[in-house]
């Protein structure tokens, strides 16, 4: 995550819920992305250290464990930059260009100078913090699936030029040869499609083709579909590894205004915020725009409340809402107060853990430092392999 201080409920069941659940199950890093940071607000950097550790204190309220995931800081780990570098090296700028947060942020962040290279290469650097780790799994939304796609053909792109042996490209052109002109063409054709696109049509045709010359053509041997599958694939040896996105329950929390929950925005509810706070805020929520008097009917559906009673309230405790909203036999301000009383109360074990490293510093650090130094580990042997492969080992 950007580090942006204090986290808000939006943010505790938009991820960190389904993090503190995915630590048990398996080896899991998380960092605080403060290069990621910089990309959009470079010149802030009077608050980035208090974001840093407010965020983190944050995490560990939440339920994450240092026993048992990696947290740590990107930064502190110069490695995950070096590999941004290598990969760059050899990755398409049309690559970059079509990724559709790019210019989607453009777009809504008018008010900041995004015409850096750094903003343009963050998925990039993104693809280098998953990839260096060898990860098999990314816990994302859909709307973050495109990125990592995009760290697959990064990885499949980098396998593809560093990991062939020295005679693989002689083999690949004699199989190709075996083919003829006009279907080696036609499988050429699919391989850019599937490498540029990660097309599964694409792969499927080459797959075919490969699968037509083995029951058809003269002196085709296992070796020459192995070796033309592989080509097609961008696979050589495996040095990084294509990951998956694991698609995980998101919850989206609207703001006390019913747009986006975000601090920016001002309408945000803190995890960490004092229950008269989250009594004020809540209290103070849009509701549907038809109950304009107190004896107006209205519709939970077009109420933002509603969507925390989703989250929050029992079966039973809806059909009330439902019930009383539509014939208008509940006030709005009855209809918030079983999510306030949840609010607080899920709250309370957060605000108990958190007081511990509030109270000393110096934990929340030791943490932190532990964590970079058992990720760096990991780092430092993938830089290993990644520069043996493209000949900087020397």
């Amino acid at each position: 995550m950007r580090p942006t201080g204090a986290m808000h409920l939006g943010h505790f069941h938009g991820a960190l819920k389904n993090w503190v659940r995915l630590q048990h199950e398996h080896e899991c890093f998380f960092f605080v992305a403060d290069w990621h940071a910089l990309t959009t607000h470079y010149e802030e950097r009077e608050v980035m250290e208090k974001f840093v550790y407010d965020m983190v204190v944050d995490w560990i309220a939440a339920g994450l464990d240092p026993d048992k995931c990696t947290i740590f800081i990107q930064s502190h780990i110069p490695e995950h930059a070096e590999l941004f570098t290598l990969l760059a090296m050899g990755t398409p700028l049309g690559w970059l260009e079509r990724v559709p947060t790019y210019k989607d942020q453009i777009e809504k962040l008018k008010d900041r100078d995004l015409a850096t290279y750094g903003f343009l290469g963050y998925p990039l650097l993104q693809a280098a913090d998953i990839l260096i780790y060898k990860a098999n799994h990314v816990p994302v939304g859909e709307d973050q699936a495109s990125h990592v796609e995009l760290t697959r053909e990064v990885a499949r792109r980098f396998n593809n030029l560093y990991g062939r042996s020295k005679d693989g490209e002689a083999k690949t052109a004699a199989a190709l040869a075996k083919l003829g002109k006009d279907d080696a063409r036609y499988f050429e054709k699919q391989r850019k499609a599937f490498g540029e696109t990660g097309s599964e049509e694409a792969l499927a045709k080459g797959t075919g083709l490969v699968t037509k010359a083995a029951a058809n053509v003269a002196g085709w041997t296992e070796d020459d579909s192995e070796l033309l599958l592989g080509f097609l694939k961008g696979a050589g040896k495996t040095i990084l590894t294509e990951p998956h996105a694991l698609h995980t329950e998101v919850l989206r929390l609207p703001g006390t205004d019913g747009a986006k929950m975000s601090k920016s925005y001002g309408n945000a509810v803190l995890m960490r915020e004092e229950p008269a706070e989250v009594t004020r805020k809540i209290r103070g929520m849009a509701t549907d725009p038809a109950r304009g008097r107190r004896t107006d009917p209205g519709n939970p559906e077009k109420c933002p409340v509603w969507q925390f009673h989703k989250v929050y309230s029992d079966e039973a405790t809806k059909e009330w809402v439902v019930k009383g909203c539509q014939s208008a036999g509940i006030g709005c301000l009855d209809c918030k107060q079983p999510v306030i009383d949840a609010i607080v109360q899920e709250q309370q074990p957060w605000r108990e853990r958190a007081e511990t490293y509030l109270s000393n510093p110096k934990q929340v650090h030791w943490i932190v430092e532990m964590g970079t130094e058992r990720a760096r580990t990991v780092a430092k042997q993938t830089m290993k392999d990644v520069r043996h492969a493209m000949g900087l080992s020397y």
